[in-house]
């Protein structure tokens, strides 16, 4: 975990980007209830993947807001992707994560909003509107949920492990290699999920309502946020090979560092431990 405490940028008024994306995601969030009642326009994105009018408005706000207040920054967002989100000051959104679950009518899903700073995420927003839960957290000031500060789950047993997972995107050996490796352990946990938001299972894990996210592999609007949410709730983040994570991980496990070590032990042998067979492309969905 990086113990250092980045000096956030400020707006000209002095209020920090923390701040900025705190209300940004409340702005954010009206608009996805006010959206929540009334029949969307929903299209096909590829790779069992739908996107709708709402995503595509919800993004757009939230550009507009963040441009306003830093237009030196750049944006990566997952409609409309841009910068490049290694280099430099760049804000990472995801409007609606958990589209399905939204378009459906599912109560799962939520606003993300990241800083990352050449590529480390120093800052993350994940807003859920329906419940009124705002996870958060800055680099060396701690992770929160709402004004509450959290902490990863202290289960001591794997035996006790409540996971939490979703299927991967693309083709269907990520989804496969995931099943088979719950099917393995499956003796081994007390039980598992599957909620539709990545942001907010890693989010639950960061707070200490499950013990632990596994996906074979997320883009950086899915997990910017996530990554910070957990190591400043004091667990690990790593990719599959238990590589800290960064925004183009293979793969990702976030928990507490005891439950984290019973995971790679348990799956050393499994497939879904190798290296994914395909190339990650930075502007696919």
């Amino acid at each position: 975990m990086r113990e250092m405490k980045y000096q956030l940028p400020e707006t000209e008024s002095g209020k920090n980007a923390w701040q900025l994306a705190r209300e940004i995601s409340l702005s954010a969030g009206e608009i996805l209830l006010d959206w929540w009642p009334k029949t969307k326009e929903i299209s096909d994105n590829g790779q069992n993947n739908i996107v709708t009018n709402v995503d595509r408005e919800c993004e757009a706000h939230i550009r507009a807001e963040i441009a306003a207040h830093f237009p030196e920054h750049g944006i990566f967002g997952e409609e409309e992707k841009g910068d490049d989100p290694t280099t430099g000051w760049t804000w990472i959104i995801d409007p609606i994560d958990g589209t399905q679950n939204y378009a459906w009518g599912i109560p799962c899903f939520s606003t993300v909003i990241a800083v990352a700073k050449d590529g480390e995420v120093v800052m993350g927003v994940n807003f859920d509107p329906i419940n009124k839960e705002m996870f958060h957290a800055a680099r060396g000031q701690g992770a929160f949920l709402n004004e509450q500060k959290i902490q990863v789950s202290d289960v001591p047993q794997f035996e006790d492990v409540i996971m939490v997972t979703d299927p991967a995107y693309g083709p269907a050996s990520g989804t496969i290699d995931t099943l088979q490796m719950l099917r393995k352990i499956w003796p081994s946990l007390k039980t598992a999920r599957m909620i539709g938001s990545s942001a907010l299972s890693i989010s639950y894990v960061a707070a200490g309502r499950m013990d632990i996210f596994v996906h074979h592999r997320l883009q950086p609007y899915d997990q910017a946020a996530g990554m910070i949410l957990i190591e400043e709730a004091g667990g690990l983040i790593t990719d599959r090979h238990g590589n800290r994570a960064e925004l183009y991980s293979d793969g990702l496990i976030a928990a507490s560092s005891t439950i984290h070590q019973g995971f790679m032990e348990k799956t050393k042998h499994l497939r879904w431990r190798e290296a994914s067979s395909r190339a990650f492309n930075p502007r696919e969905r």
